[in-house]
């Protein structure tokens, strides 16, 4: 019976002020592909892998009074709270590529005590963005 309830993530959707700034934004500074970006620039989607991530008004009638109104944190010290996370092969091309097109620089990419390398940066909404390497798997997962 609860065999059809086997979920599958598929979307996060940001919220930001303008979707189609944000999906060209996301496409040039992070090299993700456009998937969607309908007529009325209200939804706009990239291919991430099998999650899209998707972009959406920051305030909207259909959705404000049913779930709440998104909140702003914005400034220096604060964010929102949800971070988005890429994983590259070469993360310090990727950052430059992004802090180039336009991304705040907040961390230079560093090694980890976890085995990744890791920098971050705020999209043109505020939003935190990590691009990190591959996570290596534990060693103790590996153990014979």
């Amino acid at each position: 019976m609860a065999s059809n309830l086997s979920p599958v993530f598929a979307y996060t959707v940001l919220y930001v002020k303008d979707v189609a700034k944000s999906t060209a934004f996301y496409a040039k500074a992070f090299g993700c592909n456009v998937r969607r970006l309908d007529d009325s620039h209200r939804w706009g989607e990239l291919e991430s892998g099998k999650t899209t991530i998707a972009f959406t008004p920051m305030h909207q009638r259909e959705t404000d009074g049913i779930t709440g109104a998104v909140q702003d944190p914005w400034s220096g010290r604060e964010r929102p709270p949800v971070e988005l996370c890429f994983a590259f092969a070469d993360v310090d091309a990727a950052y430059k590529r992004a802090v180039e097109n336009g991304a705040l620089a907040v961390s230079k990419p560093e090694e980890k005590e976890w085995g990744q390398k890791v920098g971050y940066v705020r999209d043109i909404d505020g939003i935190v963005v990590r691009m990190g390497s591959h996570v290596n798997p534990s060693k103790e997962l590996h153990q014979d």
